[in-house]
């Protein structure tokens, strides 16, 4: 399984020009020992995502491909608890869909939306690439900004092994 790469971390002023706001690219791939409809129904599960987002405390549809999250989250010295929602839309099964996130807490608010896409790789395997940006305001954006990068890829690297560890279990032996 390769891993992400978070580049480009952008320090801009929001409108209002209370607070700065880092823009931190995530691209990523990630190889999944398993056929590209069981790696895409994986990713689309309310029941597997719970257990793989890192500090996720609660997921709950509230609606059709839309979920309202809370999770607590570290970076650094810096903990809390967050909340907002996760939509999934675009949806191109079983090759591609668009996450778009929103949340709040800790004194930082996040938004970002990014792409994944699933290909169909030798022996079964499939590749999951993803691409997408996500802006920070607050406290995290002020102090964590030299860690942003790595705990983004800390998490999606869990996330990622996670999901393959759940898909490993689901399949059966042969």
């Amino acid at each position: 399984m390769s891993g992400p790469h978070c580049s480009g971390m952008v320090d801009l002023v929001d409108p209002g020009g209370r607070s700065s706001l880092q823009k931190l690219r995530i691209e990523g791939s990630y190889r999944l020992a398993a056929g590209r409809e069981t790696v895409w129904t994986a990713l689309q599960s309310p029941e597997v995502l719970p257990s793989c987002i890192p500090g996720c405390t609660r997921y709950e549809a509230v609606g059709e491909d839309s979920y309202e999250i809370e999770a607590k989250v570290r970076i650094a010295a810096i903990s809390g608890s967050f909340s907002g929602t996760i939509a999934v839309t675009d949806k191109a099964r079983p090759e591609s869909y668009r996450i778009v996130i929103q949340g709040r807490g800790a004194g930082t608010s996040v938004r970002g939306e990014g792409v994944l896409s699933f290909s169909e790789e030798e022996g079964g395997e499939t590749e999951v690439t993803v691409a997408g940006d996500v802006y920070l305001t607050g406290i995290v954006a002020r102090v964590g900004q030299r860690l942003l990068g790595s705990t983004s890829r800390m998490m999606m690297d869990q996330f990622f092994s996670c999901i393959s560890e759940q898909i490993d279990g689901a399949e059966p032996s042969s």
